[in-house]
């Protein structure tokens, strides 16, 4: 799995939906989970988890063991009252978001924490290793993420302004508001993190969906490996954006190979800098360079 997003948007003004007492019908997804579309991806599964750990089932209605384990999921979800999210992407349905995993059979759970995957299993487990699982994940992202401030927190009507935009799915407006916060404030944790991230899911997701098979073809096409670098931070392997990268930066020079090592230095900066991916791209980087 992929290093941890760096810096975290507060998403406050979203809400879980209640979770539901009744037990969901057989072979249907847990009725207290959200359920994930290429249209709600971004905002209940990216960005909510700047919030609050996303736990993302991929499941299909076709096996007795998805269902069983989607329902002590949201059993547990119930219990914890809004500690962390349960989502469910039927592969049948979202095969797009599946792939976007990196998923080889179902049934497939990942914790989503900061926008990148944190930790995952595949295949059915007993409910107290389940329970185990969880209290880990709780454990390792306690304090880290935007959603353990306080209930008492005085927000920043400018933030509250950001993250309502944020809320609404309006990245741009979302975008100029948190960048107008950080004008203001540059030490501000939460409007750097969103600024960056926020501006690369945008540009990220209009890239052509066969943005590395182009950049394979034109490998010294600087617009091209751009592409294909976004895309594949976004599925979740930095290290092929960084090496694709470094090779250009081997390949070129002057004016490109300054714009090369700019991006490179933006896709680092999405991430923990102590990420050893990070830290090896750092270091091709530096004897790319010199």
């Amino acid at each position: 799995m992929g290093p941890a997003l760096a810096g975290a948007i507060d998403l406050s003004a979203l809400k879980q939906p209640p979770p539901s007492a009744a037990a969901p019908a057989s072979g249907s997804a847990p009725a207290s989970a959200i359920e994930v579309t290429e249209a709600n991806f971004e905002a209940d599964v990216i960005a909510k988890s700047n919030q609050v750990p996303v736990v993302v089932l991929l499941w299909t209605p076709r096996s007795p063991s998805s269902v069983q384990l989607g329902d002590v999921l949201a059993a547990l979800a119930a219990d914890d009252g809004g500690r962390w999210w349960l989502a469910t992407v039927n592969v049948d349905v979202v095969p797009q978001v599946a792939q976007a995993f990196g998923v080889q059979g179902v049934p497939t759970v990942v914790a989503v924490a900061a926008g990148q995957p944190l930790s995952s299993f595949q295949g059915s487990q007993p409910p107290e290793q389940l329970r185990r699982w969880v209290d880990s994940l709780l454990e390792a992202t306690a304090g880290k993420l935007a959603g353990g401030a306080g209930e008492d927190e005085v927000v920043d009507p400018e933030v509250e302004q950001a993250r309502a935009h944020l809320d609404a799915g309006d990245f741009d407006a979302a975008l100029a508001a948190y960048q107008a916060v950080l004008d203001a404030k540059p030490n501000h944790e939460e409007a750097r993190g969103a600024v960056r991230q926020i501006a690369f899911l945008q540009r990220a997701t209009t890239q052509p969906q066969d943005a590395v098979a182009r950049a394979q073809a034109a490998p010294d096409d600087l617009d091209a490996a751009f592409a294909a670098a976004d895309v594949e931070v976004l599925q979740q392997d930095p290290a092929a954006a960084f090496n694709r990268l470094i090779a250009l930066v081997k390949r070129t020079a002057g004016d490109d190979r300054t714009k090369v090592r700019t991006r490179l230095v933006e896709l680092f900066e999405l991430f923990d800098p102590a990420d050893p991916d990070v830290i090896a791209g750092r270091r091709n980087l530096a004897n790319a360079l010199y």
